[in-house]
């Protein structure tokens, strides 16, 4: 299923620029993006990055009309829960990364403003 069936084609494209812009800053940041939009039967990734001895798994929020303080609102525990079970299917289809330690991360964008990296935003526990 399409996860941007019903989505008005602005607010895919502001998403698409958020994850461009995303990818483009980690890279200055001195991490490698490995994947994008990595997708599986439990959901979907936006980027995967490798950041020294961790492999980071980050969801991209690009959020024009909300704040920071509202971001639990779009990364719910089944959000997270299905970011859990997609990062599980990466490894076991890429186990050159087997080897590596895992996070979850967020990237928060707000048009405007600068990004918000929230590095082990959460866990599988």
């Amino acid at each position: 299923m399409d996860k941007t069936a019903g989505i008005r084609p602005s607010a895919r494209l502001v998403g698409v620029e958020g994850e461009m812009y995303a990818a483009f800053a980690l890279q200055k940041k001195g991490l490698r993006v490995v994947a994008r939009n990595s997708r599986s039967q439990y959901g979907e990734i936006d980027l995967i990055a490798l950041d020294g001895e961790f492999l980071a798994f980050i969801e991209v929020k690009t959020w024009p009309a909300h704040g920071l303080e509202n971001l639990s609102y779009g990364i719910t525990r089944k959000k997270q829960q299905r970011i859990i079970e997609t990062a599980k299917y990466f490894l076991a289809m890429h186990q050159e990364y087997c080897n590596k330690s895992i996070r979850f991360d967020v990237i928060y964008l707000h048009p405007g403003e600068s990004m918000v990296h929230l590095v082990s935003a959460f866990t599988e526990s």
